[in-house]
């Protein structure tokens, strides 16, 4: 059990909504709508397991290119940034407004899809960085994801807890 406790803001703007359909790649499918899209290795056929696996890696592509989000907060002049998700991400948000106000020059990066992950964005958050902090509610999983997103070029350091 957990019990967590902080404000919560009702935003009077309109919300966009989208249909999920709208996704071909999507590998869901629907009883009455699309056919399901089979995730397994079933075909023995190499010719035609060699075919399903590069229909694949074509639909990765696309998630790619179009499933990609990302929240960069106080990037542009940033030190060092603050990488984080979920939760614990609106503690790295205060955390960073905290260290701007004692001269250091801190940022924000918050990935919003995880997989695939954000790599342009992570890139454009880092353009002027000369270090990273990883801050997880977890044992690292983002970790090995952010350091291969740039190419291993910043030192990146981790603080983690679990709960």
């Amino acid at each position: 059990l957990g019990q967590m406790m902080e404000p919560v803001t009702f935003r009077t703007e309109e919300i966009q909504h989208h249909d999920p359909s709208e996704k071909p790649w999507a590998t869901t499918g629907h009883k009455n709508r699309r056919k399901h899209n089979i995730v397994n290795s079933l075909y023995l056929q190499a010719e035609e397991l060699e075919r399903l696996n590069f229909e694949r890696f074509k639909r990765y592509e696309t998630v790619k290119q179009e499933l990609h989000e990302a929240e960069l907060y106080r990037t542009e002049d940033a030190d060092i940034i603050v990488t984080a998700y979920g939760s614990v991400a609106r503690l790295a948000k205060a955390a960073v407004d905290s260290a701007r106000e004692q001269g250091i020059k801190a940022g924000l990066f918050r990935p919003i899809t995880l997989w695939p992950f954000p790599v342009q964005e992570i890139n454009v958050a880092c353009r002027n960085a000369k270090r990273v902090l990883c801050v997880e509610m977890s044992m690292g999983q983002m970790i090995e994801d952010v350091k291969l997103a740039l190419d291993c070029r910043l030192p990146v350091e981790f603080y983690g807890r679990t709960g």
